[in-house]
């Protein structure tokens, strides 16, 4: 096999560091396993961040979100786990993390986790005519 699931998350310098902007993502293969009963959980990742000096390279992106594939996990806690991850590795001016997961027992889950810098705004929205 070519690649392997790995904890480490790779970065590359924010080609416009003089300016907020949006990068989003959408990862729609997560998977854990449930705590209580081993069953595989799935869910769709929806990242979004504005990057101070570092961006996350997307190759390790997903071989990081593979490494989940066997572990065991509640939603809650494994949300904010990427999440914190992300924040040690990329130090983002703001990074949200929604993970919808698929129906469990009749019940969708999705969890919000958001992060942001001492002080940091976001720009006022635009509204046009």
């Amino acid at each position: 096999m070519p690649s392997a699931p790995t904890t480490e998350l790779e970065t590359f310098p924010n080609p416009a560091t003089e300016r907020d902007y949006t990068v989003r993502m959408q990862i729609p293969e997560f998977t854990c396993l449930c705590p209580k009963t081993g069953q595989p959980d799935f869910a769709t990742l929806d990242l979004e961040f504005v990057p101070d000096r570092l961006c996350v390279e997307l190759k390790s992106l997903k071989l990081y979100v593979w490494s989940f594939r066997d572990r065991g996990a509640f939603h809650e806690a494994v949300t904010n786990e990427i999440a914190d991850q992300l924040e040690r590795t990329m130090r983002p001016r703001f990074l949200r993390l929604s993970a919808r997961f698929n129906v469990r027992g009749g019940i969708y889950t999705t969890v919000v986790a958001e992060r942001r810098q001492p002080g940091w705004q976001p720009a006022p929205p635009v509204v046009l005519p």
